[in-house]
């Protein structure tokens, strides 16, 4: 029991005692209103939870090599990259797909309810994660099901966490909460890179342990100190609109996730008819989501709040930035451990656990300006801050465009710093505004929809930017592999067979912090017939990280020049958001299509009289 509970007036128990077992003693917990200082209880609790499930969103990203040599699996193996992606994607697609209906499930049965079960659930998959019984594929699908699990876990709790604060906290104190719990949500995507590095080269199943003591820690707390502190809005489930945005949205997900795989004699499989009706009947039946859901009294999706214009633009904006933010990550990942820390004499093996720490900078930048920006977005309000912020990470992108492959650390640093303060003056004033845009009912399935957007972003930003680089690599990799070894030793046959390794399969060796030339020419024999300085020369750090350089350098210019035009798109959306009053008035019984719905932004958090409406400008 937590500590401001006792300070409130005990009510009597039936038959006039304040005794009575624990259930009573729980039962006259949750019926005492919470005393000032809940919310800073659920701040903490709602950071840890948010926390947690972004860092495992990530932890596996970086430690896949030594998941992959733990359960058996060779991941240059062309059969293996399917267990690699959805080791990956799973955890995104899932938490892309469900966070909306889980939100709005959160609205009808009690936001801090589903927050709980998301916690406990979340354990019980940390729990089965760290225990992977099997080996070779076995193990790949042992894990891969589990982080399915785990991730609908993680679903439940980002995407009821907002919804929690923005009950919990004043309109004075929201930006200031929700920022510190969106910049904790994000720089936990870049905390998981470096646990994952530093974990994995204890044990492989560390990067598992990890989330145990903390997903108990939190599942208990939960249970013991959050309340509900606003009342749930019952209704029907909206089975349809469930079902066909579940399969919509997973299926144009899982379209995008093997469009980047090789197809054929293609380098990618945008081109394989499975791939092509996974597009097109994903978008089918999305249109088909839309159409509906605007004709349903109840839908799961509210379409309708898409009339506020701080809501629906702040989302437009948090789709491309999250896009972008996707693509710099992983392009990141690749272009330090596959290229410029090898360069630099670090052996691959030790490449990803340093990638992580060189990436420091971008999320201190997070943390330094997501609170603050969200405390002062609080008095200032939220476009100039977001707008100001998404200007410095498109030229953050232009700055790193410039940057040669092999570039010179400091001035590397601080592009990333400042790449890390603009997404973080960004995001908290955002989330704040597009939370305190919609009626205090339907923040729970606003806040899924907000995750939806974000975690969707960083899904398609995998297909996109991947895609992109493969085909830059595609167009000029395999005669430059080839040509460089024979160049060095090796018999024609034998440089052409391993040139004719998928352009992915390299991708995915450098993202992997892995050097495929050894394991390319060592399971033939070939290297064994070299001499002891050619030998050394195409194992050692240099070769195929220059090798790689300028086809790498060329798709890097095509990513970068895409990320700084999302960032300018989104700066414009964010721009045209308008000035919006913050609300916590419920909307009227008609519902979110009626006149004074999700649109009205005319009363504050903090329960004093409502001032004359002003119109959004």
């Amino acid at each position: 029991m937590n500590a401001h509970a006792s300070e409130a007036p005990r009510r009597p128990a039936p038959g006039g005692s304040t005794g009575g077992g624990p259930l009573a003693r729980l039962a006259h917990r949750r019926n005492t209103p919470p005393d000032p200082g809940y919310k800073w209880v659920a701040l903490s609790n709602t950071t840890l939870g948010v926390l947690i499930a972004t860092m495992d969103a990530s932890i596996v990203i970086i430690s896949l090599p030594a998941i992959f040599r733990g359960i058996g699996l060779d991941p240059l193996a062309p059969g293996n990259i399917g267990y690699l992606l959805w080791m990956i994607l799973g955890y995104l697609l899932v938490s892309a797909v469900l966070v909306v209906v889980l939100g709005r499930l959160g609205d009808m049965f009690g936001r801090v309810r589903i927050y709980n079960l998301g916690f406990l659930i979340f354990a019980c998959a940390s729990v089965a994660l760290s225990l992977d019984p099997f080996r070779a594929g076995a193990g790949a699908l042992w894990l891969i099901v589990w982080r399915i699990v785990q991730a609908f876990g993680g679903s439940m709790l980002t995407a009821n966490s907002a919804a929690i604060l923005t009950d919990a906290f004043p309109a004075r104190q929201r930006g200031m909460a929700l920022g510190i719990n969106q910049i904790t949500a994000l720089a936990g995507q870049f905390l998981g890179l470096l646990a994952g590095g530093l974990l994995a080269a204890v044990d492989w199943r560390a990067v598992f342990w990890v989330s145990v003591p903390v997903s108990v820690t939190g599942t208990v707390w939960s249970y013991l100190s959050l309340r509900e502190t606003s009342a749930g809005k019952r209704g029907r489930i909206d089975w349809f609109g469930n079902v066909t945005f579940a399969a919509g949205a997973g299926i144009l997900l899982a379209g995008i996730t093997y469009g980047i795989q090789p197809y054929g004699g293609s380098a990618t499989g945008w081109g394989n008819p499975w791939v092509l009706t996974g597009l097109f009947g994903g978008a089918l039946l999305l249109t088909l989501f839309c159409l509906v859901e605007s004709r349903l009294a109840e839908p799961m999706f509210q379409l309708s709040l898409f009339k506020v214009r701080a809501f629906a633009m702040g989302n437009l904006a948090a789709l491309l930035t999250a896009i972008a933010r996707g693509g710099l990550q992983f392009m990141l990942i690749i272009w330090l451990q596959g290229i410029w820390l090898p360069l630099h004499g670090y052996d691959f093996e030790d490449t990803p656990l340093w990638a992580g720490i060189f990436m420091v900078p971008l999320t201190v930048g997070f943390l330094i300006a997501g609170p603050l920006s969200g405390y002062l977005s609080d008095r200032f309000g939220a476009r100039l801050f977001s707008t100001t912020g998404l200007l410095l990470v498109a030229g953050s992108f232009v700055g790193l465009l410039a940057l040669p492959v092999n570039f010179d650390y400091g001035l590397f640093a601080a592009l990333l710093l400042l790449n890390g303060l603009g997404q973080g003056m960004f995001s908290s004033p955002n989330t704040s505004s597009i939370m305190g845009s919609v009626p205090a009912e339907y923040r729970g399935v606003a806040s899924g929809m907000r995750s939806t957007f974000q975690n969707s972003g960083t899904a398609l930003s995998i297909g996109v930017f991947f895609s992109l680089m493969v085909s830059g690599l595609a167009s000029s990799l395999p005669s430059t592999l080839s040509s460089g070894l024979q160049a060095h030793g090796v018999p024609a046959a034998t440089a052409h067979q391993a040139a004719s390794l998928p352009p992915v399969s390299t991708l995915f060796a450098t993202f992997l912090g892995h050097n495929p030339i050894g394991q390319l020419l060592g399971s033939g024999g070939t290297l064994g017939q070299l001499t002891a300085a050619q030998r050394d020369t195409l194992t050692g750090h240099t070769f195929f990280p220059e090798l790689v350089s300028g086809p790498f350098h060329h798709g890097l210019t095509i990513v970068f020049t895409v990320a700084a035009g999302m960032a300018l798109v989104s700066a414009l959306a964010s721009a045209l958001r308008g000035r919006h009053e913050p609300t916590d008035r419920p909307a009227p019984k008609a519902g979110p299509t009626a006149t004074a719905g999700p649109g009205r932004t005319d009363s504050p958090a903090d329960g004093h009289p409502a001032p004359p409406h002003r119109p959004t400008r």
